[in-house]
């Protein structure tokens, strides 16, 4: 028969969290000072490496080394996991002597990764050991050891692996760090391995890639009447009117705001000319400046369209803020 449970105590349960995440955290804060030659080591070895960094590990720790694979992987570092077990059963044929391996498991023991670890060694695989026990095989096997060791685990039992992992994590993600600056690793590197999330969109659309052109774009000429002019805004629905010159460039805008204080001010609006009334000087951007600038120039500029020209001032286009939120720039 199954015991009850104690009743609730929520004052316990935060009091636990807190102690689980101050354990945690002292464990991180004692493995900085460890990190020594052995750490530059594997920068190395991984920097060197013409093939891919085989991240393993097995339980827990193999979650953790999925997910330091993902981030080597996703800052410049070619990675993949490989279950040990699995390894065992043919999926050590993915591994080659151009790979490094780096090996997770706190304890040094993991019965499946220790039993692939003298096939490795044949091979001439650089194995880099991740582990909480210097002594242990895994250690006894590897060309270098990251040592991650902790105190003790922020588990009250000092059983499930809480401080170990989060050690490990935490090295990974130092591993990663060291690696891509190594590499000199930009932003730009970044959002490349990230076409799908918000910092690619930012980094790797250009105003040419969402700009109007052609006949989506509201424009006259400078002697085009008021009446001309504003069905041209009504048709294009971009909030203005571009007045050009013969040769396309860019004399000036005639945007609603305006209108509405033409209209404040009264008179007869149908005797103006688009030249009249147009305001000069308005802001533009170049086809391949970044979508992000133009973002930028519109909130500090406060309007929601920037004009697109060429160097000698011609239109080539406009981008409208809501062309920005549907690439999810913004």
């Amino acid at each position: 028969m199954t015991a009850m449970p104690p009743e609730f105590d929520p004052q316990r349960a935060v009091c636990m969290a807190r102690e689980a995440l101050q354990i945690e955290a002292a464990a991180l804060t004692e493995l900085a000072p460890r990190l020594d030659q052995a750490f530059a080591a594997a920068v190395r070895a991984m920097l060197a490496c013409s093939g891919r960094v085989v991240v393993m590990g097995m339980g827990k720790s193999g979650h953790v080394g999925r997910k330091i694979a993902a981030t080597l992987a996703s800052t410049g570092t070619p990675a993949m996991f490989v279950h040990p077990a699995e390894a065992s059963h043919g999926d050590l044929g993915m591994v080659t002597v151009k790979d490094v391996v780096l090996a997770l498991s706190n304890s040094g023991e993991s019965e499946e990764l220790n039993a692939v670890l003298p096939v490795l060694k044949r091979l001439g695989v650089c194995i880099v050991a991740m582990t909480g026990r210097a002594e242990s095989s895994l250690a006894r096997h590897a060309d270098i050891v990251l040592d991650s060791a902790v105190a003790k685990e922020a588990c009250p039992l000092n059983l499930a692996p809480t401080a170990s992992t989060t050690a490990q994590m935490a090295l990974g993600d130092a591993l990663a760090v060291a690696l891509l600056d190594a590499r000199g690793f930009k932003p730009e590197d970044f959002a490349r391995s990230h076409p799908g999330g918000a910092l690619g969109r930012k980094l790797l659309t250009h105003v040419r890639d969402l700009m109007r052109e052609g006949e989506a774009l509201p424009r006259v000429r400078p002697d085009a009447g008021f009446t001309e002019m504003m069905r041209e805004m009504s048709a294009k629905s971009m909030g203005l009117a571009i007045v050009v010159d013969a040769e396309d460039r860019v004399q000036g805008v005639f945007t609603d705001g305006d209108l509405r204080r033409l209209i404040e001010r009264g008179g007869d609006l149908r005797g103006l000319s688009a030249g009249q009334v147009m305001s000069g000087q308005p802001k533009r951007v170049r086809a391949d400046a970044l979508a992000v600038d133009a973002a930028d120039l519109m909130e500090s500029a406060r309007i929601t369209v920037v004009l697109v020209t060429d160097e000698s001032g011609r239109l080539q286009g406009a981008v409208h803020i809501n062309d920005l939120m549907s690439a999810k720039v913004i």
